[in-house]
C-alpha cells in the first residue's frame, strides 16, 4: 500500500469509501494501457499469420471493451471470444484434447450459428426439484402449463418496472449470466439500474448492466453488425437513440451525471454511449428470447436488462434453492423457475440459518 501510494499518489481505497476523481483516472489509466497492449498484440497476430479471424481466450479476453475497439479496428474479419475465457475455460480444453487427441476422434466442421449452442453446459433441474424446494420452505407459487401465458404474466410485470429472477434450464458455462441464471428489469426506466445496484445486488451505484436485445432487433439499437451472443462484445447505443447533454454534464459529479437519462434506454447506457451487448436468439435460447419477445409487444422493446442472478461475492445460482435463497434476501418482487412463478409477497418471512 505504501509503494502503491508513493508510486501513484493515491492511497488505496477501501471497499464502500466514496470514489474520488483521482480513483477514476487511475482506472481509465489503467483501462486505456490495457487496450493499448491487447490491440498491438493482434496487430502483431495479424502480422505474423496472415489469418483473417481472430480468436481471444484468457482473463483479459473478458475485457469487452478491448474486444470492441479490436472488432471495429477492422484488423480481421472477425473475432470469437470464449464465453469461459478464464481459468475455467480449461476444463473445456481438456476434454476436448481427449476427445480429439487422447482418443483419437476426428474434429468435424460446424457451420452453425453457434457450435456451443449458447454456452449452456452446466446442470438443469427438473419440476420435481422445484416442488421440492417449494415444500421445504413452504412456498407457495402458481404454475402456468402454458409457458406463453407465463411470458405474458412476466412480461407486464417488467414492464411495471418490477424485478425478476429467471432461472430456466441448463446453467451458463463461463461468468455471464446469459438468460437461464439471470435477474431481469425493464431497460427503459431511468431508476432501474440504481435499484438493481443498491436493492438487488449490493454492490456501488454506479456499475453498469447490460442490455439482452433479440438479435433481429440489434441494428434498431446499437451499432454493432454481428451477433454478441456471450455478452463480450461492446459497442456504442444508436445515435437516433441518444438524449441531448446539457451543457454542464461533464462537470456534474459523477452520480449526477451517472443518473442523467442518456438514452430511451437509460438503464443499460453506459456514461460513454456505449453498453455490453447480449443478443438473445431463438435457436439457442427460444425461452428467453420468446420472454423478450413478449416483451416488446407490450412495450414496443426488444431489448431488457440482464445481469447475473447472485449478489455481490457470492457465485451465480446454481441450484433452485440457492435461488429461492437469493430471491428472499433481497428486495427482488418475482421469481420464475421453469413454469413456476414466486410472488415475494405472498411468500412466507425470511429466517436465515443460524449457522
Amino acid at each position: 500500500d505504501e509503494k502503491w501510494e508513493r508510486l501513484f499518489g493515491l492511497p488505496r481505497r477501501l471497499p464502500e469509501t466514496e470514489i474520488t476523481q483521482g480513483h477514476m483516472d487511475l482506472a481509465y489509466a489503467i483501462q486505456k494501457v490495457t487496450e493499448e497492449a491487447v490491440f498491438r498484440l493482434a496487430q502483431e497476430a495479424k502480422r505474423l499469420t496472415g489469418e483473417k479471424y481472430l480468436t481471444l481466450a484468457g482473463g483479459v479476453a473478458l475485457n469487452c471493451v478491448a474486444n470492441g475497439k479490436i472488432l471495429k479496428a477492422g484488423i480481421f474479419d472477425d473475432i470469437w471470444i470464449q464465453p469461459a475465457a478464464g481459468d475455467a475455460g480449461g476444463a473445456l480444453g481438456a476434454a476436448l484434447a481427449v476427445w480429439h487427441i487422447f482418443l483419437g476422434n476426428p474434429r468435424k466442421d460446424s457451420f452453425n450459428m453457434d457450435a456451443m449452442s449458447g454456452a449452456f453446459l452446466g446442470p438443469e433441474f427438473s419440476s420435481l426439484d422445484i416442488e421440492k424446494m417449494a415444500r421445504r420452505y413452504n412456498a407457495p407459487f402458481q404454475y402456468y402449463a402454458d409457458f406463453s401465458k407465463l411470458c405474458w404474466e412476466v412480461a407486464q410485470l417488467l414492464a411495471q418496472g418490477k424485478v425478476v429472477g429467471w432461472f430456466q434450464g441448463r446453467m451458463e458455462w463461463g461468468p455471464r449470466a446469459l438468460g437461464n441464471r439471470s435477474i431481469l428489469g425493464d431497460a427503459r426506466n431511468p431508476e432501474m439500474q440504481k435499484h438493481l445496484n443498491l436493492k438487488i445486488k449490493y454492490r456501488e451505484s454506479f456499475r453498469p448492466f447490460a442490455p439482452s436485445v433479440l438479435y433481429e432487433d440489434l441494428s434498431e439499437y446499437f451499432d454493432l453488425d454481428r451477433p454478441s451472443p456471450y455478452m463480450l462484445l461492446v459497442a456504442p447505443v444508436k445515435e437516433s437513440r441518444r438524449n441531448p447533454l446539457p451543457e454542464s454534464y461533464y462537470e456534474l459529479p459523477l452520480r449526477e451525471k451517472l443518473y442523467y437519462p442518456r438514452s430511451d434506454i437509460p438503464a443499460v447506457t453506459h456514461l460513454d454511449y456505449s453498453a455490453r451487448i447480449q443478443t438473445v436468439h431463438k435457436e439457442t435460447n427460444p425461452r428467453f428470447w420468446q420472454l423478450i419477445k413478449t416483451f416488446k409487444e407490450i412495450t414496443g422493446y426488444g431489448v431488457i436488462v440482464n445481469t447475473s442472478f447472485n449478489v455481490r461475492g457470492e457465485p451465480i445460482v446454481c441450484t433452485p434453492e440457492d435461488a429461492y435463497r437469493c430471491f428472499m434476501r433481497t428486495e427482488m418482487d418475482y421469481l420464475v423457475m421453469e413454469n413456476y412463478l414466486f410472488d415475494k409477497e405472498e411468500q412466507p418471512p425470511w429466517k436465515e440459518d443460524k449457522d
